[in-house]
């Protein structure tokens, strides 16, 4: 997937050097700062920066590539890069009481709260100043973009260590070559972005292509939870995703329910071990294959367990009996420690029609304020 730009009129008439890759961009000459030496990694990310208005430097002849950026350079940054609208008269009072209206970043900071890009610790904190992490830089950076869907591709040796807020913005900005890990595939979610990282960043972003765009569902879409829980883990999630969209219930029930000694992998005799040794025998019949009103319903979750790498098998006799055309499709999954893997592919191969967006891995008894965290990210 290539990544969404939201680019402002004035950026409009930048003149983008697109034949930058980015492990290519050419060295500079002279920066122009003293602090940046010409044959730095950053260097070529600098002058970009400098040349085309995002970003200055702390003074007439210093950029401090090694200083943390900062929230309130951060959300000024994107609102240059916005083309620096002009903003409502309400704007006079600014909301945050450590944001003073004569700050040089008091309008990015109103600007990005309006535009539901970042918002602060509480109605009355913004924290101007402090570093932001690779984690907040990839997810600020993604909601500036519409929080666009990405596949997860694979994980960095820290995934565990990535917030789940920042979880699909991380996985849409690795596919996009806009960040990408360190030595060992680490992430490193946590450590402070500093401004030559934020260059490089705002210039991968920049030199990308223009994605083809989702399908959008309806603006006030129905929606459907679907789900099969054999421990009632997938079932408590499947609430929480109704509770958070007002969207309808509808469990996959087996004809057959499977027992606590069906489930036991670890039983060469088991159901699942059967069923996994015989993939013909996974056809597993249930009570109810079609929710009432399906035609109706323009958002469907599906969420199931993970059984042996993939999606649990009733999920697929679901998926199977039905017609997805139209519908935007979300799945989700509960697993102690295996994630999404490849199952909301496979399960969108065998539906043939629909728009599936990538899904997101949930661990047992996960709070109901992660999963309306991730359902917000979603952009619905």
């Amino acid at each position: 997937m290539k990544t969404c730009r939201q680019l402002g009129a004035l950026l409009l008439s930048f003149s983008l050097m697109l034949s930058l890759g980015m492990n290519t961009f050419a060295a500079a000459e002279d920066t122009g700062f003293s602090d940046v030496d010409a044959g730095a990694w950053y260097a070529g990310a600098v002058e970009y920066v400098r040349d085309n208005g995002l970003m200055s430097g702390v003074s007439d002849t210093a950029f401090a590539p090694d200083e943390s950026m900062t929230r309130g350079m951060l959300v000024t940054t994107l609102y240059r890069l916005a083309g620096s609208p002009p903003l409502a008269n309400e704007n006079l009072g600014y909301p945050f009481a450590d944001v003073p209206g004569d700050a040089w970043y008091a309008d990015g900071v109103y600007w990005a709260r309006l535009n539901g890009v970042v918002s602060g610790y509480s109605d009355e904190r913004f924290g101007p100043d402090d570093p932001v992490t690779r984690e907040q830089a990839a997810a600020i950076l993604w909601r500036y973009a519409g929080s666009p869907a990405a596949q997860a591709g694979q994980s960095f040796a820290d995934e565990s260590e990535i917030s789940l807020y920042a979880a699909q913005a991380v996985d849409w900005a690795r596919a996009n070559g806009i960040m990408n890990g360190s030595d060992g595939n680490r992430f490193l979610p946590g450590e402070r972005a500093t401004r030559a990282q934020v260059a490089i960043i705002l210039q991968n972003y920049l030199t990308a292509d223009a994605p083809e765009q989702p399908v959008e569902p309806a603006e006030n879409a129905n929606v459907l939870v679907v789900y099969f829980s054999a421990t009632g883990n997938t079932g408590q999630v499947a609430e929480h995703i109704a509770a958070a969209t007002g969207g309808d219930l509808f469990e996959i029930v087996p004809a057959e329910p499977y027992t606590s000694a069906d489930l036991d992998w670890n039983d060469e005799n088991s159901r699942v071990v059967y069923e996994y040794e015989n993939p013909d025998a996974r056809d597993t019949a249930l009570t109810a294959y079609t929710p009432d009103n399906w035609a109706d319903y323009d958002v469907v979750y599906i969420g199931y367990p993970i059984w042996w790498g993939i999606a649990a098998w009733p999920a697929d006799s679901f998926v199977a009996a039905n017609d997805f055309t139209g519908k935007t499709v979300i799945p989700f999954c509960t697993s102690s420690s295996s994630g999404l893997g490849q199952s909301g592919e496979l399960l969108a191969d065998l539906a043939g029609t629909g728009d599936w967006l990538e899904g997101q891995r949930f661990r047992s008894g996960v709070s109901r304020e992660d999963v309306e965290a991730w359902i917000e990210g979603l952009g619905f």
